[in-house]
């Protein structure tokens, strides 16, 4: 009888699964948070059931064991903790040279990203900034005291939304501002509408500007064949993921990301001395170990991204099927700075159906459907990696809808103009202001930044006129349901805070 060699298992199967991937921070944090331990240190909670019962009642001792403070040998302290390895591994999975791990948010990202930026080249350099960014670009703007050139969208009148920005665009800006240091865009918008990246850093490099995409709702690109690239991988010099957004981790936990390029490796060090001006010293471990986790998990999530794919694909054909709404991606084609749409977002025009979009939101969160973003005519669906919600209920709940459900509805009106720039945005923002009555405020000097919430995009910045197509927007806004204007002074908005001599 003839013996075989000895085949390894694993040799055997060829279809045996990858090995998971690591969680070097998330695995430090529980064999330290299980450890016995005597705890006479922050946080005061100190883990213990008995002094703290209602914390342990409410999220579990567990939780409250991997509460802990900060610089822990191995953890988060000395060369090649977990700390460390976590955001190496990060950095690989999105293609960066380096990554931030924040716990303030992506809002977070942004300002530190302007705060470098601030140190970065001439100070007085202007930074092309896209309109329709984030109005946590708009408060890194005021803090750092950056001096932004308006890059205009492109804007869908009929939808009542801002796409993107298209090359051409950029070029005509750039090409008006020489001296630019650096482009500030956001991509995928907030339906979803993913912008033309290699070509817009193309346009940017040739102009001798560094790139950054604030791709707050992108951090799945990459991770499966049929999602966009993420925009490292396409010529973005910078790039910032609301992690928590797409990726699955904790709300308010998002990373920040370099390339390894000529101005990605010249803003490296002004964005560590930024980090450490606006990260907390008392960083959450929770949130840091899902950051981790939550790399891991998209890394690992081929399937489940293709589970939510499928169900964001059928919500949409079951909706152009019963004809009573229309999906708003169907018409993005006509965009020529839209180049692809983020699959697992579903975007329903239901003013076709006789709809508000903020009517839709608040009477479905009041039945217990949540939707993620409102407009006049539209509501958008968000299904993470790996989420497949109830479509029956979802599809239901929101056909049963009829224009009496929520009253009569204001008129919002299309996205205003921006108005013209008297001062700059930190210099306005710091002078003496005043409130006075919104309709009085036409004319003046905006001191603060108003943005409809959401989706937060600022329609006022600080130092620009404050127009009445402004004020008119603004109010509707405030007054639709689950309508709010984030960075007003007074949520009813009833007054607006001016520059005090303009």
């Amino acid at each position: 009888m003839t013996t075989e060699p000895r085949v390894p298992l694993l040799d055997r199967l060829p279809d045996a699964a990858p090995a998971p991937a690591a969680t070097p921070y998330a695995d430090a944090l529980a064999v330290h948070g299980d450890r016995e331990q005597v705890r006479v240190i922050v946080p005061g909670h100190a883990a213990d059931p008995v002094a703290a019962p209602r914390l342990a009642a409410y999220f579990g001792e567990t939780v409250l064991r991997r509460d802990v403070t900060p610089l822990i040998p191995g953890l988060d302290l000395g060369p090649g903790n977990a700390l460390q390895q976590a955001r190496e591994l990060a950095a690989d999975a999105w293609s960066a040279r380096r990554t931030w791990f924040l716990t303030n948010g992506a809002s977070q990202a942004n300002r530190t990203v302007a705060l470098a930026l601030a140190s970065y080249r001439s100070t007085d350099a202007p930074v092309v900034v896209q309109r329709s960014a984030h109005s946590s670009t708009a408060d890194g703007i005021v803090i750092a005291g950056l001096h932004p050139v308006w890059v205009q969208p492109s804007i869908d009148t009929e939808h009542g939304i801002a796409h993107g920005v298209s090359p051409t665009a950029l070029a005509a800006v750039l090409a008006r501002t020489p001296d630019a240091k650096a482009v500030l865009l956001t991509s995928p918008s907030y339906f979803g509408a993913v912008a033309d990246i290699p070509a817009l850093a193309e346009v940017a490099h040739a102009a001798g500007a560094a790139l950054i995409v604030d791709g707050a709702w992108a951090s799945h690109f990459g991770f499966h064949e049929d999602l966009p690239a993420q925009p490292l991988t396409q010529g973005a010099d910078a790039l910032v993921n609301s992690t928590h957004k797409f990726g699955g981790s904790l709300t308010q936990s998002a990373m920040l990301h370099i390339a390894d390029t000529e101005y990605g490796r010249a803003l490296e060090p002004l964005i560590e001395r930024a980090f450490r001006l606006t990260q907390s010293t008392s960083e959450s471990t929770l949130l840091l170990a899902s950051l981790d986790l939550a790399r891991a998990q998209l890394v690992d999530g081929h399937d489940g991204i293709t589970a939510s794919i499928a169900a964001a694909a059928e919500i949409r054909d079951r909706i152009r099927a019963i004809g009573r709404f229309g999906i708003a991606s169907d018409d993005f084609a006509a965009f020529d700075d839209i180049v692809a749409v983020d699959p697992m977002r579903v975007s329903i025009d239901v003013a076709r159906g006789g709809l508000s979009g903020h009517q839709v939101r608040n009477t479905l969160m009041e039945r217990g459907v949540f939707l993620e973003i409102a407009t006049e005519t539209c509501v958008v669906a968000i299904l993470g990696p790996g989420v497949v919600p109830d479509i029956d209920r979802f599809i239901a709940e929101l056909h049963a809808l009829t224009p009496t459900d929520a009253g009569e509805i204001p008129t919002v009106g299309s996205i205003p103009a921006p108005g013209e720039i008297v001062l700059p945005p930190r210099d306005a923002f710091l002078q003496p202001s005043v409130a006075v009555p919104t309709q009085d405020a036409v004319g003046r000097v905006s001191a603060e930044t108003l943005a409809a919430y959401p989706p937060g995009i600022p329609n006022v910045m600080p130092g620009e006129l404050i127009t009445a197509e402004a004020v008119r927007f603004l109010t509707a806004v405030s007054n639709s349901p689950g309508g709010h204007v984030r960075g007003a002074s007074d949520p009813s908005l009833e007054t607006l805070r001016v520059v005090a001599h303009g």
